[in-house]
């Protein structure tokens, strides 16, 4: 059986797998995005809580995968659930940093200029700072998904869904033609959803951007 004949028998496996994939890492995104934008907000401006904060996300991103999934089976079991607070952890520090760095480059001038026409601190953050940000918090939000869909392979040790579950039936049938195709389609289908993921991202900056900061 050649590997053509082999994909076309278990394509529905390779199909599910690639969406729960997918669907993991945009949820480990998403929690990264809930909990890191809105701290990247409160730190930004000073350098003590900034320096904590990244140092903080820093060290979350050094665990090696294995070790992490491993110590978040005690608290949380089994399944998704570590799965995708693993994913959160390794995807803070891009998220983080990348909406630090793009508020501390939004020109002062702009921003004082927004609060001498009397507009509130809040009304400064969202109609002039985050606009002005959005093009490099998009750069750290793709960085950050190109990150978590190699991660999540791992998701597979700890019971989790995707495309890690082919990569791990493979490395069971090791020996056998069937462990180099099973290899073959969960690394190929992670590199796929990579270049879609890129794309998409591509496009969202594209789209969101004003034609004045797009380069």
């Amino acid at each position: 059986m050649d590997f053509l004949e082999f994909l076309s028998g278990n394509w529905p496996d390779v199909r599910d797998a690639t969406v729960d994939h997918a669907v993991l890492v945009l949820e480990g995104l998403g929690l990264a995005v809930a909990v890191g934008l809105p701290l990247a907000v409160l730190v930004y401006r000073t350098k003590l809580p900034r320096a904590a904060v990244l140092g903080v996300a820093g060290v979350f991103l050094t665990i090696p995968s294995y070790a992490l999934f491993g110590l978040l089976i005690t608290p949380l079991g089994l399944g998704t659930g570590p799965s995708i607070v693993a994913l959160t952890m390794y995807a803070l520090l891009p998220v983080i940093r990348n909406t630090v760095v793009g508020l501390r480059e939004v020109d002062p001038a702009v921003v004082e200029s927004a609060r001498g026409m009397g507009m509130s601190r809040l009304k400064v953050l969202l109609g002039v700072e985050l606009p002005l940000a959005w093009p490099v918090i998009v750069t750290g939000l793709r960085v950050a998904a190109q990150l978590l869909l190699g991660i999540a392979a791992i998701a597979a040790a700890v019971n989790g869904p995707g495309l890690g579950n082919l990569i791990l039936q493979g490395l069971d049938k090791a020996g056998t033609p069937f462990a180099i195709y099973l290899t073959i389609e969960g690394a190929a289908a992670i590199i796929v959803l990579a270049v879609l993921f890129d794309a998409a991202f591509a496009l969202l900056k594209r789209l969101t951007t004003s034609r004045g900061l797009s380069t």
